[in-house]
């Protein structure tokens, strides 16, 4: 295992394959938002001049890296980001919906509707707090914002918040970090957390955003 590319008191970052990064597996509870399996490239901030260059997701070609990591997990208590159209997970028990607001989303712009949501697959037993609606509105971080990390799918800290204050007690995995959203939102609840990020510009961007000490409080509405 190599040496953390970040840490400090609550937050560990690793930059490589989680599967062979593997110190995530150590923890309690994983929130992760693994590649979907729908060949997604974004032209989020890319314009130069009338030519879109395209920002592939790594590994968004199939589920494997989803499946393999939820594998390696085991039959703890998950959270799993997911789309309609892919394949949910085998062992999902329950399914939470997040609205995104006002924003269409991602998926087939020949379609004169746009995707206001995404799916989160819950697996796994041991999540807490009182029963509420399965619907959770966070309004999305469009292009163009400048509060909005340089990455083709960040998730707001809100929304992460509020999945993470429901998850059971124990330190947070995130074996796929992106922009590092669920390692913010576990750190601004006081909870430890160990994220994996295969690419390293995007570690670049997690660093930073944690390095800053200025916590992001995202509206839930």
């Amino acid at each position: 295992m190599s040496a953390p590319y970040y840490r400090d008191d609550l937050v560990t970052l690793y930059h490589g394959d989680c599967l062979e990064e593997t110190a995530w597996l150590a923890a309690d509870v994983l929130v992760m938002d693994p590649p979907y399996g729908m060949g997604y490239e974004s032209n989020f901030n890319r314009i130069k001049g009338t030519q879109k260059v395209g920002r592939p997701v790594a590994g968004d070609k199939t589920i494997d890296a989803r499946d393999r990591s939820l594998i390696a997990w085991g039959d703890r208590p998950a959270l799993v980001f997911g789309r309609w159209d892919v394949a949910r997970p085998a062992a999902t028990r329950h399914r939470l919906i997040w609205d995104k607001g006002n924003s269409v989303g991602m998926g087939d712009l020949s379609m004169p509707w746009g995707h206001a949501e995404e799916e989160i697959y819950v697996l796994g037993k041991g999540f807490i707090g009182k029963r509420e609606s399965n619907v959770i509105r966070a309004q999305m971080l469009m292009s163009g914002d400048h509060a909005r990390p340089d990455h083709p799918t960040p998730k707001p800290i809100g929304l992460m918040e509020v999945l993470i204050s429901k998850c059971p007690a124990g330190v947070v995995a995130d074996p796929f970090a992106g922009s590092g959203s669920t390692l913010i939102a576990a750190r601004n609840l006081g909870r430890q957390a160990i994220g994996v990020e295969l690419e390293e510009r995007y570690c670049e961007i997690i660093a930073k955003r944690l390095s800053q000490q200025a916590f992001d409080f995202e509206a839930i509405a």
